[in-house]
């Protein structure tokens, strides 16, 4: 391996590239760690990505590696050049703390002799972050050596570590990297633990299984402001101020960890409360977080591909719909922020002044928003009233650095110690950190909020976006989103979802090089882009969008009458709903009863159980807005995907394996109990049927009808309930026939029954483009399940995802279902279809289906059959 013949420290005098004027640079020692900014933009990736062992093995010490987007390095962090290599190809720079790193530009680049390299510092310079060291010819350079990539090496790792990390990713030039952190004795002296306050200490078990995240870190804080005097909480050695959410969540602390509160005696009233809250609550609501979205593939610095040449990509679907419009590439602004500024007072100034601002843009933006992207955008809020990140940036201020400075600095050590705690939870509020970063910084430099101009129907191509950045485009003309990262629970994809913008996330670096003004066509739900598709292709995709559109007003226009196919056989087309607002569309869209009712949202967002009578009128509320059409009501399906903190579910190390549905019901006996008694009361007796989730065992059906018929006689209810069982896992289908003969009807959830049959995560979006309901595999549990209940002559329904389409009804009612249950817009195209069906013909479309290899040729089969759907 190549690495360089010798790297030494040369006189200003024996360095012949031009160099810049050094800069004033504050090198005064310091004893703390130091923020390593990315030196190049491009993709951020492991070293083991090196196509050289010295690198990947870590042979010259630890570090990470670029793979550039452009031909400059830029410096890391302020520091001194100590050794610029003959041939400019390598650069050695030792930063206030002493930590020395060197950054080598591509591999194997020593034999080019300097060709393609410009250095633009001498040995000894006194170097900026940000400032140019050397600039290079990227293309030529990369077509004489085998990788382009760029090491960049702590070397002196025995008194040096890399900590904060950041994920694999885009970055950009100035991006924090990671920080450099004294080691041993040295770390112990640079970063002292703050002498806690005399007098009172107490210890208090975290119960939040998401350990302490963005909304438990604020409530905290607030008790913290109240005491009046210094609150601190102690984790692992690191004790960090109590008023500030942001330090708080730096602690990493999860659920079991025993956190040590300290404070003095007066503040005990607050330090009980804190202790309380940390022992007994968890945010409410707050989803599993899915697993991260994808690394996009790394970055080639190549230009944009060629105007009008067509191209195709596939990410993860995140919000369905059509989108047609011209492609428009949107990467952040650089912000060129000054380190130095006007007096102290000036600068608090526009500092306060910018964070007014920004408050008052979040507080208009919230204004109509539904409750969850209200808490996005009060997250923001938060970050701006903490304490901690306002008194960093003003101390920052007082030595003499501009208020945009003081404050993106503040922020960028708080950002790099989120994501280095390896939680998607954390890495998700790390991105609305840098939100609120941003917003302030342009709002300090005058710059205001970013103006992305829309002048026709456009489709965003991007690395990502910020709830910021979507807020300021013109909805009007958005017209989809395309991602190379995030994933499809990220919050932007919550706010698109809220306003109807298709959206396809992780859908790889090459995404963005897709060049401006081209036609796009964007498919949510199958997660699919078109560059440049032939005209015929655009012409064939607006006439079926507004084809689609004109049957979908006939077919609202027909959706309130029965469902019966055309030779007669009844099929019940339902509505899955999620509370009693849910009613009145999916009647207008022609529901005949509920087939499932989510009662989750019930006990979400809170901090404690509904009682039985809260359930009960919620209960009897949505049986009497259904004006006697049926009523399926599933008990709780919670854990794994769904948080009830106040359950105080033991931690799982797999939840989807764990105590979630009819098992952590049957945890909390008390919980179930309360429910199912709920649901009993619901008149008129007979309306309402009861749903269980995650039956695997008859062991579980049967623990679960002793408390059914108890409460039954306990309430003197002679009329007995139906009862039945979703089928989400194998078991149930391969047992169905047992469970018949103890159940009254069955309904099967295809979301969960896929993930558990092909054994992929459901959250996961790597896995979306194959976790696909329509998989021959499912379809021959579903038609097992169907076969068993029919041997008791029970009736089969579905309510999972796959019910919702409507190319799906001929074959599951081929295979024996009688009842679909879907979202209320997708019942009128539902019940459309299913009126010029005959069952030979589901019967025969179900057989072939059975006999394909994969979910993409059941796809096949019914487009071919049924076109436009």
């Amino acid at each position: 391996m190549k690495l360089f013949s010798r790297l030494r420290g040369k006189s200003p005098a024996e360095t012949t590239a031009p160099a810049d004027p050094a800069p004033a640079v504050d090198l005064t020692p310091l004893a703390g760690p130091v923020a390593l900014m990315a030196p190049s933009s491009g993709r951020l990736v492991d070293l083991a990505e090196v196509p050289d062992p010295v690198f990947a093995e870590r042979i010259l010490g630890d570090g990470f590696a670029i793979d550039p987007a452009e031909g400059l390095l830029c410096a890391p962090f302020d520091g001194r050049v100590i050794g610029l290599h003959d041939s400019g190809h390598a650069v050695t720079l030792r930063a206030r703390n002493g930590a020395e790193v060197l950054m080598h530009v591509g591999i194997d680049t020593v034999g080019l002799n300097g060709q393609g390299f410009q250095p633009q510092v001498r040995d000894g310079d006194a170097v900026r972050q940000g400032q140019v060291l050397i600039r290079f010819d990227r293309a030529r350079i990369a077509a004489q050596v085998p990788s382009m990539m760029i090491p960049v090496i702590l070397t002196n790792g025995d008194d040096f570590t890399l900590t904060g990390r950041a994920a694999p990713g885009t970055v950009q030039t100035g991006d924090a990297a990671a920080q450099l952190a004294p080691s041993g004795a040295e770390a112990e002296a640079a970063a002292p633990v703050a002498a806690a306050p005399a007098g009172l200490t107490r210890q208090a078990v975290l119960a939040d299984p998401f350990g302490l995240h963005a909304r438990p870190a604020g409530v905290i804080a607030q008790h913290a402001k109240s005491a009046g005097v210094p609150v601190q909480i102690a984790l692992n050695g690191k004790t960090v101020d109590a008023r500030s959410p942001t330090a708080l969540m730096t602690l990493g602390a999860k659920q079991g960890d025993a956190l040590t509160i300290l404070a003095a005696p007066e503040a005990q009233a607050a330090v009980e409360a804190i202790a309380a809250f940390v022992e007994t609550h968890a945010a409410g609501g707050a989803a599993k977080p899915a697993a991260p979205a994808p690394a996009a593939a790394p970055v080639q610095a190549l230009p944009p591909h060629t105007a009008g040449h067509s191209l195709a990509f596939s990410g993860a679907p995140a919000v369905p719909g059509i989108a047609i419009g011209h492609s428009l590439g949107l990467r952040p602004a650089e912000l060129s922020v000054p380190e130095t500024g006007a007096d102290a007072a000036t600068e608090t100034a526009a500092l306060d002044r910018a964070l007014d601002q920004a408050r008052a843009a979040i507080r208009a933006q919230m204004q109509g928003h539904d409750r969850t992207q209200a808490e996005i955008l009060e997250a923001h809020l938060s970050f701006l009233d903490d304490s901690a990140l306002g008194d960093e940036a003003r101390a920052l201020i007082a030595r003499g650095k501009s208020a945009a400075y003081g404050w993106k600095t503040a922020l960028d050590g708080q950002i790099l110690a989120l994501r280095a705690l390896g939680n998607p939870v954390m890495a998700e509020r790390a991105s609305d950190l840098q939100d609120v970063q941003r917003r302030v910084v342009r709002l300090i430099l005058g710059q205001g909020d970013e103006d992305i101009a829309l002048d026709r129907p456009t489709v965003i191509f991007a690395e990502d976006l910020l709830p910021s950045q979507f807020a300021a485009l013109d909805h009007d003309r958005l017209a989809g989103i395309c991602l190379a990262g995030s994933g499809p629970t990220a919050h932007i994809a919550i706010l698109a979802a809220a306003r109807g913008v298709p959206m396809v996330v992780a859908a790889g670096a090459e995404v963005l090089r897709v060049p401006d003004g081209q036609p796009v066509i964007l498919e949510g739900e199958r997660g699919t882009i078109r560059v440049n598709p032939p005209e015929a292709d655009l012409a064939e995709t607006r006439a079926r969008h507004d084809a689609r559109r004109a049957r979908a007003q006939a077919d609202l226009a027909h959706a309130g009458a029965t469902c019966h196919m055309a030779d007669g056989t009844r099929i019940e087309v339902v509505a899955n709903l999620g509370n009693l607002a849910d009613v009145a569309p999916a009647l207008a869209a022609g529901a005949e009863g509920c087939g499932l009712l989510r009662s989750e949202f019930l006990y979400l967002d809170r901090d404690s159980a509904p009682t039985e009578d809260e359930q009960f009128q919620q209960y009897q509320a949505i049986a009497d807005a259904l004006q006697g059409r049926p009523l399926i009501i599933r008990t709780l399906d919670a854990g794994a995907d769904k948080d009830v903190p106040y359950v105080q579910l033991p931690a799982d190390e797999n939840p989807a394996l764990g105590l979630r549905g009819i098992r952590m019901s049957l945890f909390q006996p008390d919980l179930l109990r309360d429910q199912i008694r709920a649901i009993l009361r619901v008149r008129p007796w007979g309306q309402v049927k009861l749903l269980l989730p995650m039956i695997a065992t008859l062991e579980d059906l049967r623990r679960v009808r002793a408390v059914v018929d108890a409460e039954s006689a306990a309430l003197g209810r002679d009329v007995p309930i139906k009862l039945g069982v979703m089928v989400e896992v194998p078991s149930a289908a391969l047992m169905a026939a047992r469970f018949a003969g103890e159940v009254d009807f069955f309904s099967v959830g295809t979301n969960d029954l896929t993930q558990y049959t092909l054994a992929m995560d459901r959250c996961n979006p790597r896995l979306a483009p194959q976790l696909d309901p329509f998989h021959p595999a499912v379809l021959h549990l579903i038609a097992l399940a169907c076969q068993g209940a029919a041997t008791r002559g029970r009736w089969v329904g579905v309510c999972g995802n796959l019910a919702a389409s409507a190319l799906a009804a001929p074959v599951l009612i081929g295979l024996g279902v009688t009842e679909l249950s879907a979202s209320a817009k997708a019942l009128p195209e539902i019940k459309a279809l299913v009126r010029g069906l005959d069952m030979a013909q589901c019967r025969a479309l179900a057989a072939q289906a059975l006999e394909l290899e994969n979910a993409a040729q059941v796809r096949a089969l019914l487009d071919r059959a049924f076109p436009g759907h």
